[in-house]
């Protein structure tokens, strides 16, 4: 009997311990698994160390261009214009999720490059599904216009596809990026990478802002890098930091060739580089479970391409064909100041497929629109033949106003205090209202008339040329101050306007001028 109560009680403890096994298997299978909460006293001790033994890193610095070029990105006009922010009240919040559950998920993704998970994996998803939310939502939101290209010029050159996600880190989804450092584009090449890679980068053009020849270029890059490294990893770290910097980390490290192995000797940026792309990973693809929408773009995703093989302007094809300039911009960031190039070579210019049809009737009409107005260089120039007449020194009286010195009365015409000292006898730069100083100024080569005089007088400004340059509608043009000009100089060459005048004009108190410096002058 004894024996029996032994035995019975023996499996009842072991049908027990299954159904505790069975339960933890069905909780880890519900189909909401963000809602899984790990009991400390509920797992054994095996269990609780793999799963709280990563501390997520708090101290993660988002990228440089997230702050940089988010708010960039949101005044952007294809996003303002052409996205919808989804309101969701009561689902603001990411939800609570456990170290066993990111990496469940991390495990099932169907991924070529490895990507493990830490604390510093945690802290970076931290970063996107808690800290930058609101730009996790715009860019899951461009992904859909942006993506599929890259992932088919990605496939092109038999690369994993998931290195999409680096423009998550690299530039937001956002073309136009530009870092403190000079990076540019989707990809952030610097001017001397994108060169090299073939990409045109002018004043009017800049390849590396254009979608389509930058991820062209960014995937030979990638492929040349894990050429060098045979390592996936390796190759992210040095498209970051270079390969000059891995290098050294990897001899550092012993000569492992291993990104966990080198991380500690890694420049700072770049230790969160290879998490920040897995973080990537993980929340492009499971940003649901976070509560997480994309903004919904009506950015037009059926276009067409044209060839350009003249000048053309922005400005033209959107009066003829009545389309936004800033829809001409969204497709084609490439074109720094909304100009074409195409005489020098031919150029792609992307429209909404209507419209490229539309392009194409209306092509000599939209070249010839205000061309004349948009393109003022000139190709030919013929030098003037007239000989410049000479500066002469003419001799003037100043009467000292009320507030003048020595010094302020020299910057007005553009000598030194020190001459006005010798040529009035003066020991010091104050000088008494009222007074009259001689001096000897420059004409600036300009005689307001033929006479021959050297002596003028400089009177008081008068109430009538004051209204004169109060009135907000005077039409002024640009003067470049040149050597030898001073605000009287300068008023000698505009008959019925003194220095005051001029100086009233520029709303400006100090006669100071720079030679290259540019003053507002009436125009005649």
């Amino acid at each position: 009997m004894r024996t029996y109560f032994l035995f019975f009680a023996l499996a009842f403890s072991c049908l027990s311990f299954a159904q505790d096994i069975v339960a933890e298997d069905t909780e880890d299978d519900l189909d909401n698994e963000e809602l899984v909460i790990i009991n400390d006293k509920e797992n054994d001790k095996e269990q609780q160390d793999i799963i709280f033994d990563f501390e997520p890193d708090t101290g993660l610095d988002a990228p440089e261009t997230w702050d940089v070029n988010f708010d960039n990105l949101l005044n952007s006009w294809h996003v303002s214009h052409h996205t919808n922010k989804l309101n969701h009240e009561g689902y603001k919040e990411n939800i609570p999720t456990s170290d066993h559950v990111y990496m469940e998920r991390l495990s099932k993704l169907p991924n070529i490059i490895e990507l493990p998970y830490n604390g510093t994996v945690r802290g970076c998803i931290n970063l996107y599904v808690e800290r930058r939310r609101e730009l996790v939502e715009y860019m899951l939101g461009l992904e859909t216009f942006y993506f599929p290209m890259i992932e088919e010029t990605l496939d092109k050159y038999g690369l994993p596809l998931e290195l999409k996600y680096l423009v998550i880190i690299e530039s937001a989804v956002n073309p136009v990026a530009l870092s403190k450092a000079g990076a540019s584009g989707l990809w952030q090449f610097m001017l001397s990478t994108g060169k090299n890679y073939g990409l045109e980068i002018n004043s009017l053009v800049d390849e590396r802002r254009d979608p389509v020849k930058s991820t062209d270029a960014a995937c030979r890059f990638l492929k040349d890098l894990y050429n060098t490294y045979d390592d996936w990893n390796l190759a992210i770290a040095a498209y970051n930091c270079g390969g000059g910097n891995v290098n050294k980390a990897i001899k550092r490290a012993g000569g492992k060739k291993d990104y966990w192995a080198i991380y500690p000797y890694l420049p700072k940026e770049t230790r969160s580089y290879l998490p920040l792309f897995i973080a990537a990973n993980y929340v492009m693809n499971y940003y649901a479970h976070h509560q997480l929408y994309p903004v919904q773009t009506s950015l037009p995703l059926a276009t067409d391409t044209v060839m350009i093989t003249q000048m053309l302007h922005f400005d033209q094809i959107a009066d003829v064909l009545q389309i936004e300039k800033e829809i001409l911009r969204a497709l084609n960031p490439q074109y720094k100041r909304d100009i074409i190039p195409g005489n020098s070579q031919p150029q792609i210019l992307k429209l909404p497929a209507i419209q490229a049809y539309t392009f194409v009737e209306k092509e000599n009409e939209i070249v010839s629109h205000r061309s004349d107005e948009l393109f003022t260089n000139r190709t030919v120039v013929q030098e003037s033949k007239s000989t410049p007449t000479p500066p002469r020194q003419i001799r003037i009286l100043h009467k000292v106003s009320s507030g003048e010195t020595v010094v302020t009365i020299a910057d007005i015409y553009g000598i030194s205090a020190e001459d006005i000292r010798k040529w009035n006898g003066l020991k010091t730069n104050r000088v008494v209202v009222g007074y009259t100083l001689t001096l000897f100024v420059n004409d600036g080569g300009y005689s307001a008339s033929n006479s021959r005089t050297t002596t003028s007088t400089v009177r008081p400004q008068t109430t009538q040329s004051s209204s004169r340059t109060n009135n907000s509608s005077t039409a002024t043009v640009q003067y470049r101050v040149k050597s030898g000009d001073s605000y009287y100089t300068i008023a000698q060459k505009y008959p019925g306007y003194s220095h005051a005048d001029l100086m009233r004009l520029n709303r400006v108190t100090s006669a100071t001028l720079r030679v290259g410096q540019y003053i507002l002058v009436p125009k005649i």
